[in-house]
């Protein structure tokens, strides 16, 4: 067999995305979504192939080289069908609706999507990763395609009329049912009662293997805790988070998160880390300190934006989707370690201490090789050594310090340095946040250069947004969750700087949404806009998966805008959004954490904070910081970085500073207090 790159290459190679750039090669006769795909379909009645996966999906590398670069089962493709390749980050709208299909058929989804069309793009068949020949208690591929291949032929009016009511199926799936109860703290606490039945006691997190992260489940914990005072509640957020921290699915070397643990204890990672789960966890880390002063937060926070600063932000600012699983072919391959390997680099003694602390033993943890993770917190480990925990925990630093200068000289996983509307926006919130809450205006740099390039690069000329950026171009319609996470990122921005671009860009994307993708008569939005593409559904995006829904970050970032200018048609926007998918917080809660949040928020006591500069501006940061200090969930802040200049939100009328000084006006519960002159005043309230 030829290797892959000696065949000419195929239709992707004209493709930006990575994912698709990696089968140009292939002997499939691929075809990037599109009318030219679809219209061979309808001219020659052929039915279409449809394969959706991801630059980082281990597993859909492995299907191509079992399947897709080999001869046989090439020809059999290219004989039968149409067949498309789709890149499920560039194009979430088609993953949403046929991976429903997959779903319904199946019982189950994931990547490598494989799901087969009739040419008016209707699914009758479907599964994910098919291996090259029966085995496993799974169908071979070839075996699949030929037996579609016939039905095809000779079942033709079964197929099409199974494929009908499949879609007609999925043009109710993208519908919600509305429901006139009211929006109140009851489901706020229905949500915690079902975390609570699903809470792992031992291991943190929630369910059984393999076990994801839950951020958003974690927050609506931590407002429960503040709301109610229920230690229950900041207990698990606690375990989960000093598991997951001492696990493997965490870098210890180079910070981040990895996107999930294959087991129940947060040990072995699948490998691969998402801009996105690093965006929502060092969110609720940086929560958790907050709420509870514990450094080991701040810490992991810390080194998982600094993992972002490092390795993800592209030349132009905008932050990259993804890194891989694999190098050199392999699965966490960069990431593990043998004891001989940790002994030449630290030497046999300090080899001893790290070994114990990070669980690098001679016969592994994970496939003979040691994953780096910490089955005693440090305090117990530095105990059993008989070490002072400072100098250990110092020592540690030095010894990952070590480790990690290694582990830059192998060869590192691809990443996938598209730019995503949507998980770029993600990242400005806790990126603007963080540089407050742990005083470090690096990631305020960074979040204003991310926000400044998705302005200048991601908006078209009619203020619509792109939603993928690659190699200099600007491609796809944005899709909601593009608008409301951008929306809410920018919003986040203009309350840790005050600066009015910020605020003013918030308000105009809100515009657009509203204008593009709101449902009128059910309330709610859409998950594409009206000027988008035609699909054989248009589905609304209620349920949290790997990422907020559409509707639960619009709502987020409507309220809090809301809050912030004192547009009342926002804030009934907002809660009609929320509305809209109340059945899904009532019955499902553990699919609508975004969702969860959005609803405390618009139910809690509202703080308003009005910080107006008195012309120092490392006295204006200050009092920023001190605000910042505390967790404060349903605060919104309105900075005024310069006195002189026009209030940029209407919290900011009438307030001036007063002598000479950084002044602080808050408000709660529709009253006002006497204003905060200084930082030394803000401090003592905070």
């Amino acid at each position: 067999m030829p290797h892959a790159t000696d065949r000419p290459p195929n239709r992707l190679a004209g493709e930006t995305s990575p994912y698709l750039l990696q089968h140009q090669h292939n002997p499939v006769d691929w075809y990037p979504w599109g009318p030219e795909a679809i219209a061979r379909a309808r001219a020659e009645d052929r039915p279409i192939f449809l394969s959706i996966g991801y630059s980082a999906c281990h597993w859909c590398h492995v299907m191509e080289r079992e399947s897709f670069e080999e001869e046989a089962i090439a020809g059999l493709m290219n004989e039968h069908f149409v067949n498309i390749k789709v890149d499920r980050e560039e194009r979430p709208d088609l993953d949403q609706i046929y991976m429903s299909a997959v779903q319904a058929m199946t019982g189950h989804g994931g990547w490598p999507m494989s799901v087969f069309l009739t040419p008016d793009l209707k699914p009758f068949y479907g599964g994910t990763y098919f291996p090259p020949q029966d085995a496993r208690g799974m169908t071979g591929f070839p075996r699949v395609l030929l037996s579609v291949a016939k039905a095809w032929a000779e079942r033709r009016d079964e197929i099409v009329a199974s494929a009908g009511q499949m879609t007609e199926q999925l043009q109710a799936i993208g519908t919600i049912a509305t429901s006139d109860g009211d929006l109140n703290v009851s489901l706020l606490d229905n949500a915690y009662r079902r975390l609570s039945r699903a809470f792992d006691p031992q291991h943190g997190g929630f369910g059984d293997a393999p076990k994801f992260p839950h951020a958003m489940d974690l927050k609506v914990l931590l407002r429960h805790h503040l709301r109610t005072d229920d230690p229950h509640a900041l207990h698990m957020v606690r375990v989960t988070l000093d598991k997951m921290a001492r696990g493997g699915i965490y870098d210890h070397l180079g910070g981040g998160f990895a996107r999930y643990s294959t087991d129940d204890r947060w040990l072995v990672p699948h490998f691969e880390k998402m801009l996105y789960d690093n965006a929502l966890l060092s969110s609720v880390y940086l929560e958790a300190y907050q709420l509870t002063r514990d450094p080991e937060y701040a810490r992991v926070a810390r080194e998982t934006m600094d993992y972002i600063l490092s390795r993800m932000i592209g030349p132009e600012g905008g932050i990259d989707a993804t890194e891989d699983a694999d190098s050199e072919g392999v699965e966490g391959k960069y990431y593990v370690w043998t004891l001989e390997e940790v002994e030449s680099i630290l030497g046999p003694e300090r080899a001893k201490a790290f070994a114990y602390v990070y669980d690098v033993t001679v016969q592994g943890n994970w496939e003979e090789q040691s994953i780096l993770n910490m089955p005693k917190p440090l305090n117990q480990a530095a105990r059993m050594l008989g070490r002072d925990e400072a100098e250990l925990r110092a020592e540690l630093d030095d010894d990952r310090a070590k480790l990690l200068a290694v582990r830059e000289r192998r060869i590192p996983p691809a990443r996938d340095s598209k730019v995503l509307t949507s998980w770029n926006g993600m990242m400005l919130a806790p990126l603007a946040e963080g540089a407050r809450i742990l005083r470090d205006e690096r990631y305020l740099d960074a979040a204003r250069t991310c926000a400044g390039f998705l302005l200048d690069r991601m908006r078209q000329p009619d203020g619509r947004l792109w939603h993928g950026y690659k190699d200099g171009q600007s491609k796809f319609n944005g899709y909601l969750d593009d608008y409301a996470c951008l929306i809410d990122g920018l919003t986040r921005l203009f309350e840790a700087t005050g600066e009015p671009r910020w605020i003013n860009a918030a308000l105009d994307l809100t515009g657009v949404m509203i204008a593009e993708f709101r449902d009128p008569e059910q309330g709610g939005f859409f998950y594409t806009g009206k000027s988008h593409e035609a699909l054989i559904a248009r589905q609304k995006d209620a349920y949290d998966n790997a990422t907020p829904s559409g509707n639960a970050m619009a709502a987020t970032a409507l309220l809090r805008l809301a809050a912030l200018t004192g547009r009342d048609d926002l804030e009934t926007t907002g809660r009609e959004t929320l509305q809209a998918v109340r059945n899904v917080l009532e019955q499902m809660p553990t699919a609508a954490g975004q969702s969860l949040v959005a609803l405390d928020f618009l139910l809690g006591n509202r703080q308003e904070f009005a910080v107006v500069s008195g012309g120092d501006r490392q006295e204006f940061v200050a009092a920023l910081e001190a605000i910042a200090s505390r967790f404060r969930p349903h605060a919104v802040v309105a900075p005024n970085p310069h006195a002189s200049s026009p209030p940029a939100v209407p919290l900011l009328a009438d307030r001036p500073a007063r002598d000479g000084h950084v002044t602080t006006y808050v408000c709660e519960n529709y009253s006002c207090a006497a204003p905060i002159v200084g930082v030394e005043g803000l401090e003592a309230s905070a």
